[in-house]
Order: C-alpha cells, then sequence, then structure tokens
C-alpha cells in the first residue's frame, strides 16, 4: 500500500475481484496459513499444528490430511488433534495416540501396534471410527485418565 503496509487479497471463486484477507472466514485463512507453512519452498525439519480442525470445516480435513501427508516428505510433522474427521484420513503407521500411565507421565502408542486395528481397517473401518467406539487399548480420557485398558497390553 501507499503507507507502505502489505495487504494480502484473495481471490474468492464467486467474486470478480480479489477480496482483503479480513473480510475471509477463519477458516480460509487457517487453510491459508496451512498450506503456506506445507509448501514452504525451504522446509522446515520439524512443523507442529495443533488442532488443525478448529475453523475448518469438517469435509476440508481430509484434504488437508492428503496435503500434510505430501508435505511429510521433505519435513516431520507433528500434528496434534481431537477430530475423528481428522483422523480417518489416516493410515495405522501414521498415528500414534498419546495418553498418561499409571505414574501420570505421557506415553504415545502407534495404532499400528495395538491389537486388532490392521484387521478392522482391511475390512473397511476407519481410525477415526474405531476411535470413537473405543477399540483404541488407550486413549480414553474417561478410562484410568486415557491408559491401557485393564486386561490389554
Amino acid at each position: 500500500m501507499q503507507d507502505g503496509r502489505l495487504a494480502l487479497q484473495i481471490k474468492h471463486a464467486p467474486f470478480q475481484q480479489p477480496i482483503l484477507a479480513k473480510y475471509a472466514s477463519d477458516g480460509t485463512l487457517k487453510m491459508l496459513a496451512y498450506l503456506t507453512v506445507l509448501y514452504n519452498p525451504e522446509p522446515s525439519p520439524l512443523i507442529g499444528i495443533e488442532e488443525p480442525e478448529n475453523h475448518l470445516h469438517p469435509r476440508l480435513l481430509p484434504e488437508l490430511t492428503e496435503e500434510c501427508r505430501a508435505a511429510s516428505a521433505n519435513s516431520q510433522l507433528m500434528i496434534t488433534t481431537h477430530s475423528p474427521f481428522f483422523v480417518d484420513n489416516l493410515k495405522p503407521e501414521e498415528l500414534w495416540v498419546l495418553y498418561r500411565d499409571e505414574n501420570g507421565f505421557t506415553q504415545a502408542k502407534r495404532t499400528a501396534n495395538m491389537r486388532g486395528i490392521k484387521e478392522f481397517i482391511e475390512e473397511g473401518a476407519t481410525l477415526g471410527s474405531l476411535w470413537m467406539e473405543d477399540y483404541f487399548e488407550v486413549g480414553n480420557p474417561l478410562i484410568n485418565h486415557g491408559g491401557m485398558k485393564r486386561g490389554k497390553s
């Protein structure tokens, strides 16, 4: 701009002229920020994203999952989520569940290493559904602080 400030304009499909970013939705700006970070020509070795589901329509989460998967070729990604819609698009090898052990320390377990998960996925189940239906061995905050279920190892 003439006073030295930068103005971000976004070309939105239904409009002939670009609109100022301040008039775009939070979800549009958030997705733009994610894509900017993920496609940086000088990628960071580690990219952290917390709860990408916030401000995004659930139908956009599969697309974001694919963008993250593509960016993981150049950067390590660590994404935290509480969204089964985001988790639905992950592979068991990609998903780690965090939980607290009996001493209160955070532990992590890969879903690919949980009993029965790969078999359910082979039969057409999704990780988000398995999570919400409590098939994961850990990660349910309503049971034992999210730790191991009784009788499981």
